[in-house]
């Protein structure tokens, strides 16, 4: 499962959470995605299960590695449009537009990062199913 095509949108958090959602499919499926890796007793000789277990397992590496990537960077992109209001901000203390401004890009800074929490909990997750398995070579020694 790769990745999403699009870019990501780091004005629109609503967006920016849309694609994680969506990103985070090889996540939600993994104990689907685990248990049609394997294969059952029928199959043992017709499936490679080493090569399909290594593929699950970069797919699975490259959606964390592409997510963090991009909740860092509009982490980044954020904390600057936050600087650089603080700065406006400064200068016109009396802006009460500038005030609601800086106070919305702030929030969203904030929720922003605790994406990164929820990132480290997905993938938490995903790693303890894999290792709730048998080792492949157990499991078909077992077939």
């Amino acid at each position: 499962m790769a990745a999403p095509s699009r870019a990501a949108s780091c004005e629109d958090f609503a967006e920016f959470q849309e694609l994680l959602r969506v990103m985070r499919t090889i996540d939600d499926r993994i104990v689907h995605e685990l248990n049609t890796t394997i294969p059952t007793a029928s199959f043992v000789g017709k499936i490679d299960a080493s090569q399909t277990c290594k593929e699950l397992y970069q797919s699975l590496m490259e959606a964390h590695t592409s997510r963090e990537k991009i909740i860092k960077n509009c982490i980044a992109q954020t904390s600057s449009v936050v600087k650089t209001l603080r700065e406006e901000r400064e200068k016109a203390q009396d802006d009460v537009a500038l005030l609601k401004q800086l106070r919305k890009e702030q929030t969203k800074l904030k929720l922003m990062q605790s994406e990164l929490n929820v990132e480290e909990v997905v993938n938490d997750r995903s790693w303890k199913q894999q290792q709730n398995l048998p080792p492949i070579n157990q499991k078909l020694q077992h077939l």
